[in-house]
């Protein structure tokens, strides 16, 4: 019966923490202006094609697309 009980406040434990890290990302990015965001999008974008030059990830028909249809 002990293991169950440690089991459980080792999941409250990690339930707690990962909501706090939640909160923390979340009013990190509150704080953030929309100009701040379009810069901080761009500056991942050139950081992307800059790794892969080739340009082979991303772009349309992607995994990540959301054309409808992609999906059938």
């Amino acid at each position: 019966m002990r293991v169950w009980k440690l089991l459980g406040v080792a999941g409250l434990a990690g339930v707690a923490a990962t909501g706090a890290i939640v909160a923390r990302d979340h009013r990190r990015r509150a704080q953030l202006g929309p100009d701040q965001v379009r810069e901080r999008l761009h500056r991942r974008v050139q950081e992307l094609q800059a790794a892969d030059p080739g340009g082979r990830s991303g772009g349309s028909g992607s995994a990540g697309s959301t054309d409808s249809s992609a999906r059938a």
